[in-house]
């Protein structure tokens, strides 16, 4: 995986993704349908397995109606 750090990041950052997605009253594949990614893809990126590329981080706060600061707060 990498560094700790790096692991931490990718964990704050999913559950940051996640939090933000229910607030908006999202499940999951609303949001991977609003997105056009994968149900999978959003469960990997929330549950901190996976990094998204940047277009992949603008596709999610796009389909979220959510500045791609946002996702990144308290990081």
């Amino acid at each position: 995986m990498g560094t700790t750090k790096e692991a931490q990041y990718l964990s704050a950052f999913g559950k940051r993704v996640a939090e933000v997605r229910r607030k908006k009253g999202l499940t999951q594949e609303q949001l991977a349908e609003k997105s056009g990614l994968t149900p999978l893809t959003i469960g990997f990126i929330e549950q901190g397995r996976r990094w998204p590329r940047i277009v992949t981080i603008h596709k999610i706060a796009d389909a979220m109606k959510a500045p791609v600061d946002e996702l990144f707060k308290g990081l």
